[in-house]
């Protein structure tokens, strides 16, 4: 029933230039989107760090006022992170990342300006704002570029920088706050006024580096870009050819597609699974927030930003809560990260080569269970230093398998956008928990802070081997036939007009990635 387009070229020349082409992307899009990233979680998480350098006394914050300033942040990501992904189509994916770089560095530079929890709090909105739509724009940016079983592994290589930006802005911080007194501010404002500037820097150097696209990139001679363009095409595509006023049943298409194909007798309808042409429809947005998968998924990542944002921002807090203050605190948040970044490298590489997400989630996970579960029982320092190894060790590698469940089981841009950008603003809710999770009350062993993050982690692997088990039960329909039913629905939404866009991941010879 279905015509699978063959590769642009057989054989070892296609092996090798397929190679040649991923070096060169590799090369010239992961660099800067680790740097993107990496600025983006140190401009986040910061905050922690300064407030152990003075912060939280100068702007005379009181009680749980210092969570509530965290709270705003996740906050601010839900207003913009769908919009910013429908948006970003209209512009070049290229400049919109930049912009929204250049403009949160800006906004991290004036947080040094701040003398209050008021002025704290309206800074943090306007840093979510501005940072929201970087992670769904750049998976969905990755997505448009690299094919469904090559992505994970540069998803892992720039979220590698996360685990490296908590080594590296504890290493920055600690340097930065020996300014204490320099111009007559406190050392925890210079943090921000550097690590502001050198935002809106790398910002401008990934609008000069980053292309915009296949079709467009720069350092690739036309032979290569018209080769990438349609390697990337023919990834998963089906292409099937039925009569546009054809009302036989499903067994019968195929056959009378063919003969459409050659005879062109009749309108024919071009079953495609993505079209590089899609035009918006609120269809294919509302497509995309009734996927079961968005929820699991959603729910899944949901548990682990708990874990992550909590881990990010308190770990200064909770090492202090060992008995370590000021410099030696902070170098002792940069150990745990080394091994979580080499894991999550490595995890997205083996991910890729067995075309695995979920089965490495719920296999990564329980380290982090551990973590949390030595945390809360533990009574020596040094045992609970250890467990936040576990902790990073668990829950950073399994952030890029979930960022790119989605994008593999989504078919159609519009259809991606809102299934990529929806599973963050559901996940990002576990912001506002997290920004709570550890309150000074709780200083110094944070037990309740820890088990609240243990049942998030659990949730979190609960929610993922849901959705590997629903992954299994619907590829195994659709080898069985079963959902050749979907065919009709389409063909009859695009006879009544009510649709243009492509099939997508509809199509029943579309199989998810577990």
């Amino acid at each position: 029933m279905a015509t699978y387009v063959s590769s642009p070229q057989d054989g070892s020349r296609h092996t090798q230039m397929t190679k040649k082409i991923l070096w060169k992307l590799d090369c010239r899009i992961l660099p800067p989107l680790a740097l993107l990233w990496l600025a983006n979680f140190i401009d986040r998480s910061n905050i922690g760090n300064a407030k152990i350098a003075g912060l939280e006394r100068d702007a005379r914050l009181h009680g749980d006022q210092f969570n509530s300033v965290l709270a705003e942040l996740p906050g601010s990501y839900l207003i913009v992170e769908v919009p910013s992904n429908i948006v970003m189509k209209k512009f070049k994916p290229n400049r919109w990342l930049a912009i929204l770089v250049c403009l949160w560095g800006v906004v991290t530079t004036l947080t040094s300006v701040v003398h209050n929890f008021g002025g704290l709090l309206a800074i943090r909105i306007c840093l979510g704002l501005c940072e929201g739509g970087l992670l769904p724009g750049m998976i969905l940016y990755l997505s448009t570029i690299y094919k469904r079983h090559e992505l994970q592994l540069r998803v892992g290589i720039f979220y590698a920088s996360a685990s490296l930006s908590g080594a590296f802005g504890g290493l920055l911080a600690s340097a930065i706050i020996q300014m204490d007194g320099v111009g007559g501010l406190s050392g925890w404002r210079w943090i921000f006024i550097l690590e502001g500037i050198a935002t809106v820097l790398i910002g401008i150097i990934a609008a000069c580096i980053l292309p915009a696209d296949l079709a467009s990139a720069p350092f690739l001679t036309q032979e290569e870009r018209d080769f990438a363009v349609r390697r990337f095409q023919e990834d998963g595509k089906t292409a099937e050819i039925i009569s546009g006023d054809d009302d036989s049943p499903m067994e019968d298409k195929a056959e009378k597609g063919s003969q459409a194909h050659h005879e062109s007798a009749q309108p024919v309808i071009l079953l495609e699974t993505q079209k590089e042409d899609e035009r918006f429809e609120w269809r294919e947005v509302v497509r995309g927030c009734l996927d079961i998968q968005v929820w699991l998924t959603g729910l899944a990542y949901w548990g682990a930003i708990v874990s992550l944002y909590s881990y990010s921002l308190f770990l200064p807090t909770i090492i202090a809560g060992l008995g370590y203050s000021g410099v030696q605190a902070q170098l002792r948040t940069v150990p745990p990260y080394v091994p979580a970044a080499v894991l999550t490298v490595i995890v997205a590489y083996l991910s890729d080569r067995l075309r695995w997400r979920g089965p490495f989630i719920l296999i990564c996970l329980p380290l982090s269970i551990i973590g949390y579960i030595i945390a809360v029982t533990a009574t020596n320092d040094k045992t609970r230093y250890i467990a936040v190894f576990f902790m990073a060790a668990g829950i950073y590698p399994a952030g890029p398998c979930l960022l790119s469940i989605l994008p593999n089981n989504s078919r159609g841009h519009y259809k991606k956008a809102t299934t990529t950008a929806l599973q963050l603003a559901v996940a990002n809710t576990g912001g506002f928990l997290a920004t709570f999770v550890y309150t000074p009350d709780q200083a110094p062993k944070y037990h309740k802070g820890h088990t609240i993050v243990l049942a998030c982690v659990i949730l979190a692997w609960v929610m993922i081997a849901a959705n590997v088990l629903y992954c299994l039960w619907e590829n195994k329909a659709r080898r069985e036939g079963r959902r050749q039913g979907n065919i009709d629905k389409y063909l009859q939404l695009v006879r009544e007009g009510k649709t243009r866009a492509p099939i997508g991941d509809r199509h029943p010879e579309f199989m998810f990635t577990l």
